[in-house]
């Protein structure tokens, strides 16, 4: 369906967009655990502690956006690099912070170098043979990982001293060096000038398609930073229970992430891409309104496998217009700074409305958002199209 002249995923080469991917997002997907952290350590208030979080999470969204144009040439390597040392220093001072201004910096430093590992590393998904393949492989080793530095960092935090959960960051950046020495640094075509130039032009993202992208990423994070709470209040359920549906709902989520490819070359990326985040903003609905804990399980574990299918499908049509990677960066960013200002547009509707209006803004919200997506996998689609049909033509002259 989308096999092009890009790099082969090899074993190599999915390791190294799944350390990049992994640790340019970690920042958002840990922040749960870092605001434990240096609250409890600077005795910070739940305003002060959420003030420090943004910091981090809106370097890293606006350094994405800034470098998506630079991340599309030769020179990934290089660039992720850079992003992996910034980021070591910014983890290494937040380790060894003293008051809060100095974490504050250490966070707006770790975040920025975040967010040139955030850039280079999705726009090499689009540097790959299977963009499908690609972003489901990708996904999957994402979240497992993930999985991992959540349970180690609040662990390093208990066994050895507040902190050095920054500490165990900064390791993995050291480590991540020199596994990203096979990220795809070159647009998958044939002719890598040729595509850049037409890249750089017909793959600049419009500011409808961005804000799309960062609704659809404030209504979802905004939602899970609240899950646990609406869990333990509407359906009585243990914090213990709650935690445990949660982290079922994320590894059984998986199964989006290889199903999205599959019905898209099925039934159609336009039809399956529908129906998942038709599915996703009902589970979302039903999580939040629902009383009842089996009802809000299974809210849960549809809600994170519809959540993922729609990902790797996103990142997949990204990649397809536009091969040298600017698209995805771009929609990452987007996707970034959304994550930053969910979890605080959620709580304010919470408090302000209430859980009934919220599950119907949240619902209404991923329709809305979606829109832009629904549009950018059709071109996706013709994309591929007009790709098969030039090589084939090519393959026939020749």
């Amino acid at each position: 369906m989308n096999a092009r002249g890009g790099s082969a995923l090899t074993f190599g080469v999915a390791v190294a967009l799944i350390a990049g991917i992994t640790l340019g997002n970690g920042g958002a997907n840990v922040m749960p655990v870092f605001v434990d952290d240096f609250a409890s350590r600077f005795r910070l208030s739940d305003s002060s502690a959420g003030l420090v979080a943004a910091t981090q999470l809106m370097a890293t969204a606006v350094v994405t956006l800034l470098l998506a144009k630079r991340a599309a040439r030769p020179g990934r390597v290089l660039m992720t690099r850079f992003g992996l040392a910034l980021s070591g220093a910014g983890f290494l001072g937040a380790t060894a912070a003293t008051d809060p201004l100095t974490l504050v910096l250490a966070n707006l430093v770790l975040g920025a170098g975040l967010g040139a590992v955030y850039a280079a590393a999705t726009a090499a998904l689009a540097a790959t043979d299977d963009a499908d393949k690609a972003s489901a492989v990708t996904i999957c080793g994402t979240v497992g990982v993930t999985a991992l530095l959540i349970m180690g960092v609040p662990a390093a935090n208990r066994g050895l001293g507040e902190g050095t959960g920054f500490l165990l960051m900064a390791l993995c950046c050291l480590l991540a060096w020199p596994l990203i020495r096979r990220l795809p640094d070159g647009p998958a075509t044939p002719d890598a000038g040729s595509a850049a130039a037409a890249g750089a032009t017909a793959a600049r993202p419009s500011v409808v398609l961005l804000l799309g992208t960062g609704l659809l990423w404030a209504v979802t994070q905004g939602a899970w930073s609240y899950a646990s709470v609406l869990g333990r209040q509407h359906t009585g359920m243990s914090h213990s229970a709650v935690s445990a549906v949660l982290a079922i709902s994320s590894v059984v989520a998986l199964v989006g992430a290889v199903t999205g490819p599959v019905a898209a070359r099925r039934f159609g990326r336009m039809r399956s891409m529908a129906v998942f985040v038709t599915a996703q903003a009902l589970a979302m609905a039903v999580l939040v309104l629902t009383h009842d804990p089996v009802l809000f399980t299974v809210a849960a574990v549809l809600w994170q496998t519809c959540q993922l299918a729609v990902l790797v499908q996103m990142l997949a049509a990204a990649a397809l217009i536009d091969p040298t990677g600017r698209l995805v960066a771009s929609l990452s960013g987007a996707g970034a700074l959304g994550t930053g200002v969910g979890p605080l547009a959620v709580g304010a509707v919470l408090d302000t409305a209430g859980a009934d209006v919220l599950g119907l803004v949240l619902a209404l919200g991923t329709f809305l958002a979606s829109l832009p997506l629904l549009r950018m996998t059709v071109s996706g689609t013709e994309a591929a199209a007009a790709r098969g049909l030039a090589h084939s033509s090519a393959a026939e002259t020749g």
